[in-house]
């Protein structure tokens, strides 16, 4: 295990990005690791010099989808394992995270399990019963199992950032629902869709005592994967059913505007989400659909929004398979994820998962067993990858940030924002393993720049 070396600590201070001077600021993450999210003076600015380089033109007048946040899934094994620190490392490592203070990387977004994932210790849910028994009217859900780790970790990072959203999704229904009893694969049976929407209504509820906001829900956690522990099966058709007759109408009645999100699996289908978006009764309550991106293309995304163009997209999951390699993993998250999924309309980019020890663990019997964080957390905490794929986008394009346009020179992959501030963010992969030379160029002005073979740079202006 290679550690990285901690970030800087976290600080208040000015905004060195002079809006009126001209000058690009520029934060650079090299493949070779000779820089890992350094903010260099270059002393960049945009002028009237001509030259042949090829040009990525940002344009302002032309704006896409509003961005919701960027961040990772928070797991249960995530929380134990930050929960385990010192108060003072705690506290300083959730700062350095959720602040926007200089020096932090301002996570945005988090997706958490509801109940357990597969990256938890044991399976759970939050109705667990001996076999044989039922419990229809809820009468023993609790939200226990997450008041030692996930609840106050989740406090302490909205203390840093009160704006921060938080995405639920289930890895299954209380086994005693299924048609198996068992917590992997099965289904839910028909005559618990109304107890298990019930179910998902007290959860939202009890989140919200505990000053948790959930923001949205995903109906079910990679629903064509049944070999995970946890995993529940539920094909299109009975996601549309679930929700038109069950569960959209339990959050209306119960007054909850946490938005219900379908699908959350892979890019190969783009066909469940529309499937389930094209039935006119389960569509009024879906505000949208979610992806991985272990199968398909992420173009996906787009063929989804041509077929529901008023409906949000969010990209919820990928992991980084441990031991991580450095610059591949570098250059693969950020052309198909930061760039590629904000170029296909989503509004979200979450990594799997936050942390991990070294040996990729907590994880249920079952679950991944090389699943890397984006921290490894065990005597110090280490920064792997996944940690600066995100970073290069959350320090500098928070919610209600903008995507612009932008075109895309070949071997130049990249994506352009605005703001709520007014700042300009350009984030560009050099897709290639010689440096390149290009312009950036806006309003009629250009900078010349170079970026190394693989490297990606963030531009601020």
């Amino acid at each position: 295990m290679a550690f990285i070396s901690m970030a800087q600590g976290c600080k208040k201070q000015e905004d060195p990005t002079d809006q009126n001077s001209g000058k690009i600021e520029t934060w650079i993450t090299r493949a070779d690791r000779t820089m890992i999210l350094k903010n260099l003076d270059l002393n960049l600015r945009f002028d009237t010099v001509t030259n042949g380089f090829i040009s990525i033109t940002v344009d302002t007048a032309r704006m896409y989808q509003e961005v919701q946040g960027f961040g990772y899934t928070l797991t249960g094994g995530s929380a134990w394992l930050i929960n385990r620190l010192s108060a003072d490392k705690k506290e300083a490592l959730i700062h350095e995270l959720f602040s926007a203070d200089s020096g932090c990387i301002a996570i945005s977004y988090l997706r958490i399990s509801i109940g357990s994932s597969d990256l938890d210790a044991a399976t759970f849910s939050y109705n667990d019963l001996p076999n044989g028994e039922t419990d229809l009217n809820l009468e023993k859900f609790s939200l226990d199992k997450d008041r030692t780790d996930l609840i106050p970790v989740l406090k302490m990072a909205l203390a840093h950032n009160p704006g921060l959203k938080i995405m639920g999704s289930p890895w299954s229904a209380p086994a005693w629902m299924k048609n198996n009893r068992s917590t992997v694969g099965g289904q839910l049976l028909t005559k618990y869709y109304d107890v298990y929407a019930r179910y998902l209504v007290k959860y939202v509820q009890a989140m919200a005592a505990e000053g948790i906001p959930i923001d949205a829900i995903t109906i079910q956690n990679e629903p064509l994967n049944p070999h995970n522990n946890p995993s529940m099966e539920m094909s299109a058709a009975e996601q549309t059913f679930f929700i038109k007759n069950h569960l959209g109408p339990a959050f209306r009645s119960a007054g909850l505007t946490t938005r219900i999100i379908v699908y959350d699996h892979n890019c190969d289908r783009p066909d469940y989400p529309i499937t389930v978006m094209n039935d006119p009764e389960a569509r009024q309550y879906v505000d949208g659909s979610a992806f991985h991106l272990y199968g398909g293309e992420i173009s996906a995304m787009t063929t989804v929004r041509e077929a529901h163009p008023d409906k949000n997209l969010y990209f919820t999951e990928q992991w980084v398979g441990g031991p991580s390699n450095f610059g591949p993993d570098l250059r693969w998250h950020v052309k198909n994820l930061i760039i590629g999924a904000m170029r296909n309309w989503s509004q979200t980019v979450l990594e799997w998962n936050l942390a991990s020890d070294p040996s990729y663990r907590p994880h249920t019997p079952g679950g991944c067993t090389q699943c890397e964080g984006a921290l490894t957390i065990d005597t110090q905490v280490a920064r792997n990858v996944s940690y600066y794929i995100i970073a290069h986008a959350s320090k500098f394009v928070p919610a209600g940030s903008v995507r612009i346009d932008s075109n895309a020179p070949e071997g130049l992959p990249n994506v352009a924002f605005l703001t709520p501030s007014g700042k300009k963010v350009l984030i560009v992969l050099n897709d290639s393993d010689t440096d390149r030379s290009f312009n950036i160029s806006f309003k009629g002005k250009t900078a010349n720049t170079r970026i190394g073979g693989g490297s990606v740079t963030t531009y601020i202006w």
